[in-house]
């Protein structure tokens, strides 16, 4: 139960700083993806369920808050926490190249798949002038908050894990 209501809270946390903070420390309109990092770092610590109920509910705050179609975004999420889930088991605690990797990576193919759905298919055709202008400022402005983030989102993920075991030798 700590888990889910301390996952609920992260999730609206990021929201808020994503429409927040982010607005007002973005470059040339550019702004990291917060949602990327909390999505894949929860699928890369916890596997593909949790990376999937995170990236879900991501998607789904950021439609209802954001956007004019609901659902693109909980499915681009959904994916993101899923695919990010397959590197559960080869992820070490103490490496953070895998997760930077990995969000750098993920933060790519959500730039390149919501250009595909939102723009090429209004006929908008100019790919290289949005992946040199949005999509890859965006993913190097990602990778540097994720170098500041994902420690902390490590040592929350940490204190959850004590507290699950904690909790099931306490019932046992």
């Amino acid at each position: 139960m700590r888990r889910k209501i301390t996952m609920s809270l992260l999730i609206l946390l990021f929201i808020l700083l994503q429409s927040t903070v982010c607005q007002m420390i973005a470059v040339a309109s550019i702004k990291p993806n917060l949602l990327i990092i909390l999505t894949v770092s929860f699928g890369l610590m916890r596997g593909k369920k949790d990376g999937m109920l995170t990236g879900f509910f991501c998607g789904l705050l950021t439609d209802l808050f954001f956007e004019s179609i609901i659902g693109f975004n909980a499915i681009l999420y959904l994916w993101v926490g899923y695919f990010s889930g397959y590197f559960y088991r080869i992820f070490y605690d103490d490496d953070i190249k895998t997760p930077i990797f990995l969000i750098s990576v993920t933060d790519l193919v959500y730039g390149i798949l919501q250009y595909g759905f939102m723009f090429l298919l209004r006929g908008r055709i100019d790919f290289f002038y949005y992946l040199g202008r949005i999509i890859l400022p965006e993913v190097l402005y990602t990778l540097l908050i994720t170098i500041f983030c994902y420690r902390i989102l490590y040592h929350i993920n940490q204190k959850l894990s004590l507290s699950d075991k904690g909790s099931a030798d306490h019932f046992v």
